[in-house]
């Protein structure tokens, strides 16, 4: 009878001890899930709006995120070269299609996400007044000034612009002017400290810099459509996160961050 109880405690006592051991497995499970952080790389001009997305995520779902912002092509170039990216969001159809014919991107997970409007900035303070239109006098305006603009070669937003001023027939007599940035976020920078009277960026970035006005919209047939593709690195560790941070920055309540910011939605 002794022996017999003897057993049992033994037997209690391991399945206790099994029982702990699973729920203490489960727990570090839980603590690793809760500690996984998304890396996004993302285009410049998406920096206040996705900044305040990625913080709403966090605060609703408790997952990180950190992102890397900087031109289109250098982030496409980076995740060539091995960056640790989980997303990737392109100012552009074109560095999406780059990292896609180099099977950067997982299968599936790329979509359209968001557009927005090229626009003519100038400082706060400057009292120009341009209309853009064919053959508008917009190096007479610049004066011994200088245009900023991203990288007219490889950013998106200095090709939206390279190609808006082709179109309209003012290339020739601007090029000679420019003041070419790294990024679109560069080159609001120089206007908004007076380093250059006037710049072309997105929509976006005007409404998020204080220290610029709009002077004027491109017409949209100016240029190539304003699209930002995202889509999964193939490389991520995280894929099944990263798809579930991408439905919900498609969301009704992740949107909301885009629009306010004047991004337009695409369907």
């Amino acid at each position: 009878m002794l022996a017999a109880l003897k057993n049992s405690r033994s037997v209690l006592t391991t399945a206790l001890a099994g029982l702990m051991l699973v729920a203490s497995l489960s727990f570090a499970e839980a603590q690793k899930a809760e500690t996984t952080t998304l890396t996004v790389f993302a285009a410049a001009s998406l920096k206040n709006a996705l900044d305040s997305a990625a913080t709403a995520y966090q605060a609703s779902t408790g997952n990180k995120t950190t992102i890397s912002y900087a031109g289109s092509s250098a982030l496409a170039k980076q995740i060539e070269h091995g960056a640790p990216a989980d997303i990737f969001i392109s100012a552009d159809l074109d560095w999406m299609d780059y990292v896609a014919k180099a099977k950067l991107i997982k299968d599936g997970t790329r979509s359209n996400m968001l557009g927005n409007r090229l626009v003519l900035i100038t400082p706060k303070s400057s009292s120009a007044d341009i209309k853009i239109g064919k053959d508008f006098a917009l190096a007479a305006a610049l004066g011994d000034g200088r245009l900023a603009v991203a990288d007219v070669k490889a950013v998106p937003a200095g090709k939206y612009a390279h190609a808006a001023l082709e179109k309209l027939g003012v290339w020739s007599a601007v090029e000679p002017k420019l003041a070419q940035a790294e990024n679109v976020r560069a080159a609001l920078a120089l206007v908004a400290q007076g380093e250059a009277p006037f710049g072309i960026v997105y929509e976006t970035d005007a409404v998020a810099e204080p220290k610029v006005k709009i002077v004027d919209f491109f017409p949209d047939d100016t240029h190539p459509p304003i699209i930002y593709p995202i889509a999964v690195t193939a490389a991520s560790k995280n894929p099944d996160a990263a798809l579930a941070f991408i439905s919900y920055l498609k969301s009704p309540e992740g949107q909301a961050a885009f629009t306010k910011q004047g991004f337009t939605i695409l369907k």
